[in-house]
């Protein structure tokens, strides 16, 4: 390998070091970061909770590897989202190695790398302390020890495919699709006996580490909660169409926003792209990439693009084939570069946008809803935490807080955990009067209430609350706009 081959590989890297890192705190804190995050701490400071996302069948690997982090860190929120952009700095590697060993071009291998890098949809995501970034990345490494251990016979890499595949696991469940897919290897590689050994072993040491997980008292609400996300196979059968096609529909709007029209339609491309030349690895990459995404559009309750994100390292490796294979017959692969161009440069747009001005950034109409216009999103969270800590100062404070999790409940629990003084109660959803456990602490404390306009429905005046600051959300599209209500309760 040359030196210059090596000088981009840098770039590329320093590329997505740059996009994951700069400015990781422009979103405001997402519901479920806030859960995550917030388990994290509770863990850290109480070793007998370390199973304590299981209590909401949540497995617990994202969290044991936010502890460390939460040392390096001031910032709780930032701790999170710095392990997943160094996650996604391990699919964007992962991703170059996959691409080179299928196609063995150095080429394509840089192109994929930094498709990979500059992608929204991992950018925007690995940006998120949520535990998509993670289970990507050790998918695509379970995919590289898997092929690795086929080609070269090796059982060392068949163990750490295992051990991959057994974080992937230990992350999320929909880790187990790869115990159908990583078969499929067997379409590129020489059949070979000592394959399925290899395959078993993968296979048992990623059961024997998801099963460390029944050391957890309540390991059953894995499956329960599991249940609550996807139709029983009856109801699928009943009506197959039915989330099926609405799902398809959302799919092709997620990979349209994320991937760029021009990717997705490089994506499908690739799998055309060269007629009979690596038709086998190309067929293994569109099942890695579609089979997931049909399974879970016929039976998804929820479905929203992050979900998909574990599949998307293989649509970006098809999207460098077909720029590869559309420039070969041209001068130094000019049309590569140009089409390339034409995917990155809209990528780095968005990119920037994320980064800089999330509310003017385009996105489906679900994935704003959540991160930036409802509940869910937590703008103003962190300056009404400040206020607080500042108030803590003169005298033990109680703050209301709207629900019992996520935003406002879990993050200003997030942001005032070094304060005993300060003590965070859930007080409902809807809101149109003072709570009496708010009235009954006035004698002792300064009492806060914090809640999303939406949710509100009395009068402040006559309640006798004071209304500290209000913190807008991004603007929906009918001109209405949500906002973060921060009152004080005063005695009447």
């Amino acid at each position: 390998m040359s030196k210059n081959f090596w000088i981009t590989s840098l770039i590329i890297l320093l590329l997505a070091g740059a996009l994951r890192f700069w400015n990781l705190n422009s979103f405001p804190i997402f519901a479920d970061e806030a859960i995550y995050v917030r388990w994290s701490q509770v863990m850290r400071a109480e070793s007998t909770l370390r199973f304590l996302p299981l209590s909401d069948g949540k497995q617990p690997l994202f969290m044991w590897a936010t502890i460390p982090l939460l040392k390096l860190f001031s910032d709780p929120l930032l701790a999170g989202r710095a392990l997943s952009a160094l996650a996604g700095l391990g699919s964007v590697v992962g991703i170059a190695l996959v691409s080179y060993f299928l196609f063995s071009n150095l080429r394509l291998s840089l192109i994929a790398g930094l498709l990979a890098a500059v992608i929204p949809y991992f950018v925007f995501f690995d940006r998120m302390a949520l535990t998509d970034s993670l289970l990507t990345m050790f998918l695509v490494w379970t995919f590289v020890f898997s092929y690795l251990s086929f080609v070269h016979k090796r059982l060392d890499l068949a163990m750490f495919a295992g051990f991959a595949l057994g974080f992937a696991w230990l992350t999320k469940s929909p880790a187990i699709f790869a115990f159908g897919l990583l078969p499929l290897s067997f379409l590129i590689v020489k059949p070979h006996p000592k394959h399925l050994l290899y395959l078993l072993t993968t296979y048992v040491i990623a059961f024997g580490m998801y099963n460390i997980l029944r050391l957890g008292p309540e390991f059953h609400m894995i499956a329960l909660r599991n249940a609550d996300y996807v139709f029983p196979l009856a109801e699928v059968l009943a009506h197959p169409l039915d989330p099926f096609l609405p799902h398809l529909k959302d799919t092709l709007l997620f990979l349209a926003y994320f991937l760029t029209p021009l990717g997705l339609l490089a994506a499908v491309s690739g799998v055309l792209a060269g007629s009979k030349s690596h038709w086998q690895a190309r067929l293994v990459l569109v099942a890695w990439w579609l089979g997931p995404t049909l399974v879970q559009s016929a039976v998804a309750r929820a479905f929203t693009a992050r979900y998909l994100m574990f599949t998307v390292p293989f649509a970006v490796i098809l999207i460098a084939h077909a720029l590869e294979h559309i420039g070969q017959r041209t001068q130094k692969h000019f049309l590569s570069v140009a089409a390339a161009g034409l995917i990155i440069v809209p990528a780095l747009i968005i990119n920037y946008l994320a980064v800089t001005s999330p509310e003017s950034l385009p996105l489906p109409r679900i994935e704003r809803s959540g991160y930036l216009e409802d509940w869910t999103a937590g703008y103003g969270l962190r300056d009404v935490a400040r206020r607080l800590r500042q108030s803590a100062a003169a005298g033990p404070v109680l703050v209301g807080s709207e629900g019992f999790f996520g935003t406002p409940f879990d993050a200003l629990q997030l942001y005032l955990n070094d304060l005993p003084t300060v003590r965070i109660v859930g007080v409902g959803v809807w809101i149109d009067s003072v709570p009496d456990k708010l009235k009954s602490a006035l004698a002792d404390n300064q009492v806060f209430l914090v809640i999303n306009s939406t949710r509100f429905q009395g009068d402040p005046d006559q309640l006798g609350l004071k209304l500290i600051s209000s913190y807008p959300k991004a603007v929906k599209p009918d001109g209405t706009q949500e906002y973060l209500l921060f009152f004080e309760v005063k005695k009447l």
